[in-house]
């Protein structure tokens, strides 16, 4: 089966189009129950006195009024733990730059000048072999060849020797491997590579990270390894960030829940 690269996070608007949809709410509901107010008034003005009104039914629609207001109340609470969260994410992923991690991806960097091969991790639920493909960031084929897999995490090393014996230029190169069993079935393979984080986009929702001149979500970070300065400050400072979100939490809840009281 073929290696799958992970697919990109885009970036998105929710929350300001949730923001801009609650404020868009409120103003129409202010709008709706000014005009209420305005033909209630005139209904008791104009009453027969005689036969008033049943004030049981402008009561439940007042007690409908109120009953949305609260909930439009909470929509904004909640947009504003979503916009902490984010915050939250934003600032822990700028503690990464310069740690060493391993991605979900199948491109790797090849660099000619500094003697670094292309490497790549990745594993196999069983043994199987596997045809291999590299092609460059063009789409060229640079490489084919096969190898055996074992079960379990392993690597694949190519120097940037094409099959003609022609040395490749530095770029990045993308491994695909097509696996079979000892029975002819297919087998999936999964390809991780490892990099140093040079930076972090924090515009993007989620943030994303640069690795070997890759963009990548954070989400497809699998682990920081061992080693990298910047782990136990991402560590630190993931907890002191978690514990100020967690109060901030709990007081918007304490505030959604007073309203409704």
């Amino acid at each position: 089966m073929t290696t799958t690269t992970p697919t990109s996070s885009s970036t998105t608007n929710s929350t300001a189009t949730a923001a801009a949809a609650t404020t868009a709410s409120s103003q129409q509901l202010a709008g709706n129950f000014n005009t209420f107010l305005t033909l209630l008034t005139t209904q008791l003005q104009n009453q027969d006195p005689l036969s008033p009104m049943d004030t049981s039914q402008f009561t439940e629609q007042l007690v409908s009024f109120a009953g949305v207001e609260q909930q439009i109340n909470m929509n904004t609470n909640l947009q504003t733990l979503i916009s902490m969260q984010q915050s939250s994410e934003s600032l822990q992923a700028l503690q990464l730059v310069g740690a060493n991690v391993t991605v979900n991806s199948n491109t790797a960097t090849l660099s000619n000048a500094t003697g670094s091969a292309a490497t790549w991790g990745f594993s196999s639920p069983s043994p199987a072999t596997g045809a291999v493909t590299i092609t460059s960031s063009t789409g060229q084929v640079a490489y084919t060849g096969s190898t055996s897999l074992s079960a379990g995490s392993q690597t694949y090393t190519w120097n940037g020797q094409g099959n003609n014996g022609v040395t490749w230029p530095d770029g990045n190169y993308t491994l695909t491997i097509n696996a079979t069993g000892a029975n002819g079935q297919a087998v999936t393979v999964s390809t991780q590579v490892q990099g140093t984080i040079s930076s972090v986009n924090v515009s993007q929702n989620p943030p994303t990270v640069m690795v070997g001149g890759q963009s990548y979500p954070i989400s497809s970070i699998q682990s920081i390894n061992s080693g990298s300065n910047s782990v136990s400050n991402a560590i630190s400072s993931a907890n002191n960030i978690g514990s100020s979100i967690s109060n901030s939490i709990n007081t918007a809840k304490n505030s959604s829940l007073a309203q409704l009281l």
